[in-house]
Parts: structure tokens; sequence; C-alpha cells
């Protein structure tokens, strides 16, 4: 086709050009993440290396979508991410860091993807450090255009943004990370959402250039590949990726690309733990990496359990004054005899779980903080009212059989915005771990109606409180809300989040040794939904496991 032909011919004459400015390229050795094996038949090859993908330029992003890993032959599903709080709500381990330099196109994206392969851990973060050049002004952009701007230089980088951000998502935060556009200069409108990692791979050119990052670096790589390799590699990058032409990219690498390397990035090898040869295919330095960071959080992950914690504390202790449970009204109680009987069809305990869950929802509504207004009515009459002194309601469920009470949520609050968190139990260490979670934009602002069937240990609600706090959402702006609770799980939540509010329906004194709550209603998703879960899985808190 037409498309290929104009390719092919300028693939031929790239490698055309390169005889010319460098004709010793070709006569190479070494190997590296990208080849010319793409170039059609009739084009002069180099021996760089095997046939791979072309490379992808990187961007920053996070593992919150369901948690699986595709490569190119397989796709690896992979467990959900543990506590990484206490029982106080309070961050006890920090995300693990592995900062990778080395020069332009050396292949630092290539060795980040296969460390993520062969670690087949949940919930890593890839963070490129091209995400964070400075928006250029009106001058620079004419440079840059001109290929006279030098982005290989530090100054081209906000380092004090970079910062910031690395040090929150080491933290556990969520953050916004921006999203360079190579073509025009600038940054884009929209930035993305990077949350929940167990480790950080960040990347980048001058990623050991700078103090405070080096701080932030639990282990340093530097990836070292030999410069022609890397010549080649950003020639076919820029023009393919990013619309420049051959002269503009040789004179952009001779001008800054070059003496940027040999002043700035290339002395940073001295503060590397480990430096990789060949990129990608140095399988053993791989696998030493690997091992490592596997190592490191085994140590944390044996010395913590938040589930054995939950379950030794606040014995005895009086239920706390930010739990708001609903009067036990005839008709209440009435509604909790039907919906606690085992004997109860599917569509009766439906129906009266609504009632209750909308009772609740109107109950909950009132513990908002609301403001005097003054409106005139049809006859000309002022009344004086109450109104929500915030901006708006956020509802999020805890899935599955919090999903349950979304309907109610939004019958009674028009046009409510949704989240959805998922939390489940390992089976081997019977700990809580987040799978999933989508939450609305700017839910910093928000007042958040978290909601949960039922609450057992409180390990799962803990976890949704602490996912919330770390997207910015004020503690005190938070409602739990559950039909039924133990008071176990109550003195947990209040215990490490002393500021939010606990609204409920009933409060059961007792948790057996499996963690169901005694006299309790069963597995609520379960009789909710018609189905029946194997002896040996429970779901997210829903009165059988937390």
């Amino acid at each position: 086709c037409l498309k290929c032909m104009e390719e092919d011919s300028m693939f031929a004459t790239l490698i055309n050009l390169l005889s010319i400015f460098y004709p010793h390229i070709c006569n190479s050795s070494g190997s590296g993440d990208d080849s010319l094996d793409g170039l059609p038949s009739h084009a002069p090859r180099c021996p760089l290396t095997p046939s791979l993908s072309p490379r992808k330029r990187t961007t920053s992003q996070s593992k919150t979508e369901p948690p699986l890993l595709r490569t190119n032959k397989r796709t690896i599903y992979t467990a959900g991410r543990p506590p990484w709080y206490n029982v106080t709500g309070t961050t006890f381990k920090e995300a693990f860091v592995i900062g990778l330099c080395g020069g332009s196109a050396s292949g630092k994206t290539t060795v980040a993807t296969k460390i993520i392969e062969a670690l087949d851990v949940p919930w890593v973060v890839l963070l490129s450090m091209d995400s964070f050049y400075k928006v250029l002004n009106k001058e620079q952009q004419e440079l840059a255009a001109k290929n006279e701007y030098n982005f290989d230089h530090p100054d081209a980088f906000d380092f004090e943004l970079l910062v910031t951000v690395l040090r929150k998502l080491k933290k556990g935060k969520s953050v916004k990370v921006p999203v360079y556009d190579f073509t025009s200069h600038c940054r884009r409108k929209e930035w993305k959402t990077v949350y929940g990692a167990n480790v950080v791979i960040f990347e980048g050119i001058l990623a050991f250039a700078n103090k405070e990052l080096l701080k932030l670096l639990d282990m340093k790589v530097f990836v070292d590949t030999d410069s022609d390799i890397r010549l080649v590699r950003r020639l076919k990058r820029d023009i393919s990726e990013r619309g420049r032409d051959i002269s503009g990219v040789i004179k952009q690498y001779n001008k800054f690309v070059k003496p940027a390397f040999e002043q700035y990035i290339e002395p940073t090898v001295q503060v590397a733990d480990i430096v990789v040869p060949r990129g990608g295919e140095n399988f053993v330095a791989l696998d030493l990496i690997v091992q490592h960071v596997h190592s490191q959080l085994e140590k944390v992950r044996m010395t913590y359990s938040i589930l054995s914690a939950l379950a030794s504390a606040h014995q005895g202790q009086p239920l706390p004054k930010t739990l708001s449970v609903m009067e036990s009204t005839p008709q209440v109680r009435g509604m909790h005899t039907i919906i606690r009987n085992k004997e109860t069809n599917r569509d009766e305990f439906i129906f009266y779980s609504k009632r209750l869950m909308r009772l609740l929802i109107e109950h909950a509504l009132s513990f908002l903080p609301l403001k005097p207004v003054s409106v005139e009515t049809p006859q000309g009459g002022v009344y004086e009212g109450k109104r929500l002194s915030g901006k708006r309601i956020t509802g999020v469920s805890i899935l599955r059989a919090g999903e349950t009470m979304e309907q109610a949520l939004m019958a009674v609050c028009k046009d409510i915005r949704l989240g959805k968190i998922l939390i489940q139990t390992n089976h081997d260490t019977g700990e809580p771990e987040l799978h999933y979670l989508r939450l609305p934009k700017d839910i910093s602002e928000d007042y958040v109606i978290l909601m949960d069937s039922t609450v057992s240990t409180g390990a799962a609600a803990l976890m949704a409180v602490r996912v919330l706090l770390d997207h910015d959402v004020a503690e005190d702006k938070i409602f739990l809300l559950s039909l039924l609770m133990a008071e176990m799980g109550v003195h947990s939540v209040a215990y490490a989040f002393p500021k939010v509010r606990i609204i409920t329906t009933a409060v059961d004194k007792g948790v057996n040794d499996q963690f169901h709550i005694i006299p309790g209603i069963g597995n609520f998703g379960d009789r909710y939904f018609g189905t029946d879960a194997p002896s040996d899985w429970y779901e997210s808190d829903e009165g059988m496991d937390y």
C-alpha cells in the first residue's frame, strides 16, 4: 500500500544518511532493546539485536484497573494490594521505589517493563521523568520547533513537582501526573491520576541528578547502552513518533543530547547500586533486581498482620461517640426480624433490606452540615430553611454487597456521583486486599457516603477509608453506613479514624472465630444476589469475613 511504501522509503533514507554522518554505526556490535529488524528487506541493516517490538514512549500509569498484567504471550492475574497501614490508620510501609537512569534511548522503559513482568507483583506504578518537562514559553517553543532547545539539560525538568509527586506516591497517596505532548511541547489539559503503589519504577535520563530525588530511591539502577545504538533508537523514535526530520534529530543529538549525557548523565553511574549493560537483554542483572525487590517486600509483609491486630484490640471499651444507631422502633425491629431469619425467601429479604437502606440513608443525611437559607414562596412569603453547606455528596460502595445500597442513595440524593472499591480476602493470609477502585474526579472536595451492608472486624472498612484519605478526602467528611455492624468493627474504625461518622441500623456484640457477626445476618451478598459462595471463599465485608 502507499503508506507502507512511504514508510519503507523514509527508513531507507534514514539508513543511507546514517552511513554518511555516522559510517561506523553499521559496524558496531552489542545488543539492546530495539533493533532495525523492522526495516524493509531492501534497506541496509545494522546487526544490533534480534527482532523485538518497536519501542514505545513511556507514559506514567497506575494499575488501578482490575489487577492483571498483559505481555506478548500471556495474561498474568495477580493478587490484590495488602494493607499498607496499621490499626491506627496510618501508613506503616512505604512503596519500594526503583530508580532507572541512563542515556536517551538506552532502553530504560524496556528494562522497567521486564522488571514488572518478572516481579509479578500487583499495583506497580511506572513513572516517567518525561512527564515532568517544564511548560515552554513562546520563545522556548520556537527554539524547540527549530531543534534548538535543550531537553536534556536539568533546567528542562520541573524537579520541584517531580519530587513532590514521587514523595506522595511513595507514602501511598493519590497523585496527579502531568501528560507531556512532545509534538506541541506543552502539557495536556488532562492529567493522569496515579494511586496504589507497592512498587514504583521511576525512569528518566536525569533520575540521579537531583539530591532530593536520590533520597526517595530505594534501589538505583543505571542502564548502560552503547552510544551508537542509542542514536539509532532515537532516530527511529523521534521520526516515527514525534514527527521530526532526520537532519533535525541528528543536529539535536550532536548539540544537546551527547554533551548532556557526558556532563550530567554518565557521571551519575557512580551512585548506582546496579549497572545493567545491554539493557533488557541482561537477564542476570534483571534477575538480581527482582530477587532483591521480592526480599524487601517479603520483610514488610511478614512483620504485620492487621486482622490479628484488630482481633486483639478494643476489648470491653464503650461504644464511640461518633457512632449513631437508628432508633430501634417496632418497625425497624420487625424488618430486622425478617432479614435475619434464615427461612426468609430471597424476594422478602431484598424488599425489607431495601426499606431499611432507605431509612438508613435518610437518617445519615441528617448529619450533613447545613447552612441557613431564605427562599421566597409562591405566595410571596419568605421561608427560613436549610441547605447543604458543602459542594456536593458522593457515594462510594464497597463491592459487592455495598453496591446494593446505591439505589436507596440515588433515590434520596438526585444526580449523586458514585464510586466503587473492591476488597477481597487473601486465601493464604486471611488479610483484606484491594483489587480495584473507581472514584469520581475531585472527590477530595466532597462529602463521601461510604456504604457496605455489614461490618464485622472492620478490616475492609478501614481499607476503604484509608483509600479515601489517600485521595485527600477529609476524614470528617466521610460517613460510613452499614445495615449491621459488630462492636469490634465499630471500635476498629473509630480508633483508627476518630473523625469518621459511623451510622448503622443495629450493632451486634459478638464475632466468632471465623469473624462472622453473632447473631448476625448471614452472608448478605449471597442472600441478596441468590448466590452460594464456596466454603473457602469470602467476599469483602459482607458479614461473613470482616
